[in-house]
Parts: structure tokens; C-alpha cells; sequence
């Protein structure tokens, strides 16, 4: 059984300690960190006594299971102290706090950033799926179009302005599989590079024609009439999103705190699968660490996690070869993603978490 949710007030307290501060609470976290992967001693065993556990995350719904583990205790029944950092970076930040070690663990896309960090031989190693898109429902990052543009199909799309976040992550993959539907290309439209907050601004004044967009940005768009969706989620249906990275060092040093920590992920992703989203209790603390009303949170697109931390190889074979074509790899040949999974942690990790929810 998981503990109570916190009194009121408590939760919001937890919650400013930990992204109070913002650059300086990163600083800090990785001068403490880089010391703790460099200096300490390899593990004993318990997972209490490794140093610890600060991950970095999106404030997303993608993220709820560890605000979860962390709120009802499932870190700290797994015996690992954890401190949940918030990030307002991209995916390539978080891979190179984790690679130098200023920060242990982080959750981010599949893109070109973590192939590259992989083929030089950053200190990452993959652990676990974090989330992906769902088969069917709504689409957590569609692809909308301006009411200014009067679109309606994405073959009208030929020639017009699209935002994405960048050349390197989900969005511009995400955009070339919604114009694949219609035979068109990337090369097709006009690019234009776009903060998630800057695209609600830009589709009302029609500076772009349609842009990749993600929840709950998504839904306030539809909300205030300033654009719609031209595809259903079945052009990216269970495509990877987001990968659970660790830095490499403390993999080796401490496996069983980031089997601990793995498990207590699993943990809350199994209980999120089995009702969760709908539990007042847990749809207050995901609430808190997204900053959305608990009425917006049931109703915008969510993406699915795997209960035993799966990850479709063969789709992100997919992905990295799509960079490899758009040249942001920088590098010949194959990144080896698969030789820094530790498929042995993944392995324990499940076990530990079914253990768990047994009791």
C-alpha cells in the first residue's frame, strides 16, 4: 500500500524546496553530485548507503510516475534518496548534466543529442522506456494548424511555415511522420524554430501556418480557437518519447540504488495503468508538479509508459536513422544505442517492482 497524500500544504512546500532557486539549485546539485560520482567509494550493496539520486525532469504529465514514486514514498521504501530537480532545458541538456555528472539521472527524448553523446562515449547509460506515444486516443503532441490558415489537410502543407523546437528532438521527427502521410518532406515546408511557449503567440498572429505543438499547450490552443488538429495519433502511434538515462559512473558504482530507483519508477507506473490516473489522490500530486488544474489533467492527450520499462529498439532505430538523413549525427555508421541499455538493471528492476506491489 502507498502512503497517505501528504497533508495540505505539505506537498506544495516538498515541491518549492525542490525547484526553488532554479540555476542556482542546478549549480548546486551538480558541484554535489559530480564530487559524489568522482570521490565516492563503490557501493555496498544498499541501496541506502549510495549517494544521491538527483533526476531532472520536464514539469509534464509524461513525468507522473516519478512525481508519484517520490510524493508516496516509493523512493524511499526502495531505501534511495532522491531529489526531483525541475528543468526548463532541452533533452541535450539533460544528457550532458548527466554525462559529466552534474546530475545522476534525467529523463529525456530520443534525438540527436543522445545518439551523438552515445558515439563519443559519454558517461550515460539507458535504463528504462519513459514514455511514447499512445496507439489511439487523443495525441499528446499533434501536429496543429492555424484557424488563420484555413488548412484543413496536411497536403495543403506544402509550402508553408511549421514551428518545431529545434532540428534535433521528437518535434521536427514527430512533423516529418505527419507529412509523410501526405508524400511530402521535411525539405517540402519552411522550418521555423520555436519554444513550445512561443507557438500558441505565433499560430494566432499567423507568422507560421502550423506548428508541432504537445499537451496541455495543445488543448489551450483549441481552447482559445487559435488552431486544430488536421491528423489523428496514428501517424506516430507508439513511437519512443523519452528514454530514463543515468550517468554512467554511478551505474557501475551503485547498481543496486538505480535498480531501487527503477523499481520505484515501475512501481507507480504499474499503479497509474491500474486507475491511478483517475485517483483524487494521485491526480492532486501530478496537479502540483505540472501546474495544471486536476480538471485540464483528465482531459488533455497523455502519452503511456510501460509497466516493466520496455523500449521498442526497432523504432528507435528509426529515429536514429532519420537524423542520420536530416545530418545531425555527427559521426559515420551506427551510434551502438544498444550497447549502453543495462538490460541486467531493467531485469531486477521489474522483478523488485512486481515484488513490491505483491506485498
Amino acid at each position: 500500500m502507498g502512503r497517505a497524500l501528504p497533508r495540505p500544504g505539505s506537498l506544495h512546500m516538498s515541491l518549492r524546496r525542490r525547484i526553488a532557486g532554479g540555476i542556482a539549485l542546478l549549480a548546486g546539485a551538480a558541484l554535489l553530485t559530480s564530487c559524489a560520482t568522482a570521490d565516492a567509494p563503490a557501493g555496498s550493496g544498499d541501496p541506502a548507503d549510495a549517494p544521491k539520486i538527483t533526476f531532472l525532469y520536464s514539469p509534464y504529465a509524461d513525468y507522473a510516475p516519478f512525481f508519484i514514486a517520490e510524493e508516496k514514498g516509493y523512493f524511499e521504501d526502495a531505501g534511495v534518496d532522491v531529489e526531483l530537480i525541475s528543468k526548463s532545458g532541452s533533452s541535450g541538456e539533460t544528457y550532458q548534466q548527466v554525462s559529466t555528472g552534474g546530475i545522476v539521472a534525467g529523463g529525456a527524448t530520443w534525438g540527436a543529442g543522445l545518439f551523438n553523446a552515445t558515439k563519443a562515449g559519454a558517461s550515460i547509460s539507458v535504463i528504462a522506456s519513459v514514455s511514447r506515444v499512445p496507439d489511439e486516443g487523443k495525441n499528446p503532441a499533434p501536429l496543429m494548424a492555424s484557424e488563420k490558415s484555413g488548412i484543413t489537410d496536411v497536403a495543403e502543407l506544402k509550402g508553408k511555415k511549421i514551428g518545431v523546437p529545434g532540428t534535433g528532438g521528437f518535434g521536427v521527427y514527430s512533423v516529418y511522420r505527419a507529412l509523410d502521410t501526405a508524400g511530402l518532406t521535411l525539405d517540402d515546408v519552411e522550418l521555423v524554430n520555436l519554444s513550445p511557449g512561443d507557438i500558441p503567440p505565433a499560430l494566432a498572429n499567423g507568422s507560421i501556418d502550423a506548428s508541432w505543438t504537445i499537451e496541455p499547450i495543445s488543448s489551450a490552443i483549441t481552447a482559445q480557437g487559435l488552431g486544430h488538429e488536421i491528423l489523428d495519433v496514428s501517424y506516430q502511434a507508439g513511437v519512443e518519447l523519452g528514454a530514463l538515462a543515468f550517468n554512467s559512473e554511478y551505474v557501475d558504482k551503485y547498481p543496486e540504488a538505480v535498480t531501487a530507483f527503477t523499481a520505484a519508477y515501475l512501481r507507480a507506473v504499474q499503479e497509474l495503468e491500474d486507475g491511478g490516473w483517475k485517483d483524487p489522490a494521485d491526480q492532486a500530486i501530478i496537479a502540483e508538479y505540472t501546474d495544471l488544474p486536476v480538471e485540464t489533467l483528465t482531459e488533455i492527450g497523455l502519452t503511456v509508459q510501460d509497466p516493466e520499462g520496455a523500449i521498442d529498439w526497432a523504432d528507435v532505430a528509426e529515429q536514429e536513422e532519420f537524423f542520420r538523413e536530416r545530418k545531425t549525427l555527427e559521426f559515420a555508421g551506427e551510434s551502438g544505442i544498444k550497447d549502453i541499455f543495462r538490460a541486467d538493471i531493467l531485469a531486477a528492476a521489474v522483478k523488485q517492482s512486481q515484488e513490491a506491489a505483491a506485498k
